[in-house]
């Protein structure tokens, strides 16, 4: 099991799309939503990864692929 800590920002376009539940359920990880600020335009979401690593790296790659940037978060992550 591995825990990885991301920031998922989303174009415009991708706001609406259910891609988090989507990885979630494609890839057997539990995505937990640590912060977020997602408005109608835009938005972004500090998430912890925790499954199997090979398969947190294939869900990654996957969200790339839909147009998500994904940026490492490093330390701590405080909710709220």
């Amino acid at each position: 099991m591995a825990n990885v800590k991301v920031r998922f920002t989303f174009k415009p376009d991708l706001i609406k799309d259910p891609l988090i539940w989507s990885l979630g359920r494609e890839f057997e990880i539990t995505t937990n939503i640590r912060r977020a600020n997602v408005v109608e335009d835009q938005g972004w979401v500090i998430l912890e990864l925790d499954g199997d690593k090979k398969e947190i790296d294939r869900g990654i790659a996957w969200i790339k692929e839909q147009g998500v940037r994904v940026d490492a978060v490093e330390g701590d992550v405080i909710e709220g």
